[in-house]
């Protein structure tokens, strides 16, 4: 069983579970409906989403509070995939693929847990992960205008939808626009008044008393329809469609298991048990897989649904099991109810809690500080629009390992002084112009892992520093260097035997004991000698000082500054 269904006080965390459930259940089912019909799906996939992968997850995750369901971004992934597998949007093969890309999504998750995988969290950076979801955020509000306008589109790709729904703009439905910019309007203003409130579920009451007393549906509004009033049937995959489904379901799992990391991180107070990835890898792939069979589509973690329940004292994830009985209410209680519904109301309600995955205070957060992720994350953004959403994962992955790549192999390397009058070393910079360095003596500090990418590159960083001051010994301070591959050593045996036969000696100061290992095993330590490895940078100044001709003498370092990268 979970830690997060302990408690250390039974009853009343009980009474706050049931409390927190019931009003996130106000919030999540009539979200998780209308996800259902961003996904091309009925709403009553949105209850099912809202049921087994729910509790599977409370009973297996390592979050106090997270609320698993469907997710804005989950649903439009699922959707694109749905349309590429089942462009004919027949209910029936609906159906069956969904069952089948929700299940492959829970086996990949599943896999991944199994194979220790939960690392690859940290693979799409937070920049990235901001322009992707803004993408999201612009295609999903974009898919949903329609619905309000009364039009129907076929989709293309997000700009020639645009063109497309301007194009039909004069045969908008005006009764359906108005029941829409209403539901729209009330949903801002009660957010913006009582955040966290139960707004949809109220919208979703007026909606439906609105459709029964005025008949909107007989007078062209379209509405949800026939929801089947039980609980949900057994549905079986079909091995057929796994070759179609798996590039999609690779995707659709990485935003499942991102989304969920996230969101668990965001809402853990200190004082509960550490998220752990590999864990929620196996919750979240166990809840797909269960939910698969139940007709269920792909679920994750969701960041407001699971803000809703800390917000009102949730403190287990009994909290979701109650949610989850309140889906199993409205399946047998609510459904003809829910079937007057129009649609209209569900697109306000995906309008409203899609439209804050566009946040460009992030953007120009991001761009405040580092302009290169800032290109990283218009560069997300603009994947997703131009060349789709599933494809736009790829774009953010591919960014994400080239910014980390870049950054790897782009390693720095300073010129380390002395501040005058203090034992401190520290790189030499514009801001401390009278830090001292020492006639004759060269110490540089590479920084970071060296490695096949950027062993040639920091080699050349530490000839042209070399080329420049001219020194009589060189000595590389490693305290900053966690491992030394194979390619890097070969590099530094290399330019020991170039600097030998130029008439400058080389030490090596500040060992970590892998390094020193790497070291030891390699010629590199027969042509040294112990002598020339040395504890630390500061030995290196006192052996120098001990073995030169003028032990105290120090000169101001130059004017030019050194190469840095």
């Amino acid at each position: 069983m979970a830690h997060a269904l302990e408690a250390s006080s039974p009853a009343p965390a009980l009474r706050f579970d049931i409390i927190a459930g019931l009003t996130a259940a106000a919030v999540v089912l009539p979200k998780a409906m209308a996800y259902a019909t961003v996904a091309g799906l009925p709403v009553s996939v949105g209850l099912y989403t809202a049921f087994v992968p729910m509790v599977v997850y409370a009973l297996l995750g390592t979050s106090r509070v997270l609320s698993v369901s469907s997710t804005t971004t989950l649903a439009i992934l699922t959707g694109t995939e749905l349309a590429l597998v089942v462009p004919d949007a027949d209910p029936g093969k609906l159906i069956v693929a969904t069952a089948t890309l929700t299940a492959l999504t829970g086996a990949l998750l599943v896999a991944a847990s199994v194979l220790r995988l939960g690392f690859v969290a940290n693979f799409i950076s937070t920049p990235v992960l901001t322009g992707f979801k803004a993408g999201i955020g612009l295609v999903i509000v974009l898919d949903q205008v329609p619905k309000l306008l009364g039009i129907h589109i076929t989709k293309e790709g997000f700009f020639r939808d645009i063109l497309s729904m301007l194009h039909h703009v004069p045969e908008t439905s005006l009764i359906t626009l108005t029941v829409g910019l209403a539901a729209l309007l009330a949903l801002l203003v009660m957010e913006r008044l009582w955040p966290h409130s139960p707004a949809p579920l109220v919208v979703v009451g007026a909606g439906i008393a609105a459709s029964f007393m005025f008949g909107l549906g007989a007078l062209g509004v379209g509405t949800v329809g026939v929801i089947p009033q039980s609980l949900p049937a057994i549905t079986l995959p079909s091995l057929g469609l796994i070759e179609q489904l798996l590039p999609g379901a690779l995707g659709i799992a990485l935003m499942s298991f991102t989304e969920t990391i996230a969101a668990g991180r965001a809402f853990a107070k200190q004082t509960d048990p550490p998220i752990k990835p590999n864990r929620e890898l196996l919750a979240t792939g166990a809840a797909n897989f269960a939910g698969a069979f139940f007709g269920a589509m792909p679920a994750g973690g969701g960041t407001s649904q699971t803000a809703v329940v800390r917000a009102v004292g949730g403190r287990t994830q009994k909290a979701s099991l109650v949610t989850a009985g309140a889906a199993v209410a409205t399946m047998l209680l609510l459904a003809p109810l829910l079937g007057l519904l129009p649609q209209a109301v569900l697109a306000a309600i995906v309008i409203v809690y899609s439209v804050g995955l566009v946040d460009p205070a992030e953007f120009m957060s991001i761009r405040k500080i580092r302009t290169m992720e800032f290109t990283w994350a218009l560069a997300a953004f603009a994947g997703v629009l131009i060349f789709g959403t599933l494809q736009g994962i790829v774009v953010a992955i591919a960014l994400s390992l080239i910014g980390l790549t870049s950054q790897v192999a782009n390693s720095k390397v300073y010129v380390i002084g002395r501040k005058r009058g203090a034992d401190v070393l520290r790189p030499l910079s514009p801001e401390h112009p009278d830090d001292e360095t020492f006639e004759g003596l060269l110490i540089v500090r590479p920084e970071g892992r060296l490695f096949f990418a950027n062993a040639q590159q920091v080699g050349e960083q530490i000839w042209a520093l070399v080329a420049k001051y001219r020194p009589r010994v060189l000595a590389v301070d490693m305290s900053r260097v966690p491992d030394l591959e194979y390619s890097a050593l070969q590099m530094m045996l290399d330019g020991e035997r170039r600097m030998t036969e130029q008439g400058i000696t080389v030490w090596l100061a500040a060992l970590n004991p892998s390094v020193l290992r790497s070291i030891q095993s390699s010629a590199l330590a027969e042509r040294m000698g112990r002598e020339r490895l040395l504890f630390n940078a500061r030995a290196a100044i006192r052996k120098y000082q001990e073995s030169s001709a003028r032990p105290a003498e120090t000169v101001n370092r130059p004017q030019v500054m050194p190469l840095r990268t």
